[in-house]
Order: structure tokens, then sequence, then C-alpha cells
């Protein structure tokens, strides 16, 4: 049953969450009307009222994922980012690495310190046991 609402702007762009925060990306060039690159922080400890926590600027984000206190978030062209989301008031100052020359769409968690990226050229896996240093570990290549 319905228990809270709460608006922003409208976008296709997804939304993960944990038990405390909802994770918001908006992104501009969609089909959905979005105005604006950015990430939305959403407390969601009551909820019965949602409340908006901070909103960052950030570069055309895609998909995202919230593993424990780290949040990735697939950036397009621009790559992908790592952030300690641990205080979710700091967000865009904690930046722990930023993967460029993939463009990236979407990130999926297998555990803490596993990742697959999903991008242009296929299926990246990353070995995300340094969050301030994630490798690359390898690629499926997924042709167009």
């Amino acid at each position: 049953y319905f228990l809270s609402e709460f608006s922003h702007a409208r976008a296709c762009d997804p939304v993960v969450a944990d038990d405390k925060y909802a994770y918001v990306t908006l992104r501009d060039g969609a089909r959905c009307e979005s105005f604006t690159n950015q990430l939305d922080v959403v407390d969601i400890e009551d909820l019965k009222s949602p409340s908006l926590v901070e909103s960052y600027p950030m570069d055309n984000p895609h998909g995202l994922s919230i593993v424990g206190d780290h949040l990735y978030i697939c950036e397009g062209d621009f790559g992908f980012k790592v952030f300690d989301a641990s205080d979710p008031d700091k967000v865009d100052k904690n930046l722990l690495d930023h993967v460029k020359g993939i463009v990236a769409y979407d990130v999926i968690p297998l555990s803490e310190d596993h990742i697959i990226v999903i991008g242009d050229q296929g299926l990246y896996q990353f070995d995300a046991s340094d969050k301030k240093n994630l490798k690359e570990m390898s690629l499926i290549s997924v042709p167009r």
C-alpha cells in the first residue's frame, strides 16, 4: 500500500537504497525530460516522510550500486566512480577512485571486492578490494 512519495525532476534513471538512504541519479539527454546531471541523496529512514539530504552535480550519471558504504556511479562517456558514502552530506567530497577510458552504463556488485561494469565495449570485471585503486581484471567484448 502507498506510504509516501518524494517528488523530483522527471527522469528514467535508477534508484538504489540501503536501510537509511536512497540514491537517485538524474541525467540530461534522456528521453524522460530530465534537465540536469545530478545525484540526489534522500533520507528514507522514515518511509512515511522521505527528505532530500543533498544534491550533487555529476557528469552524466547512468547506473549505480551501493555496497556497504561504497557508492558506484557510472558516468557514461566519463567512466565510473566510487565514493565513500558513509556520510551522505559529503558524498561529493569522498571520491575514492575515478576509472576513465570506459564508457560505463551500469555496475553490478558481485561482492564487496568484485564488481562488473557494463560499457559500450562489453562486460568489465574489476577487483574492488582497494576502493582507491580499482583494478580491471577482464573484459568480455560484446560487438555492436
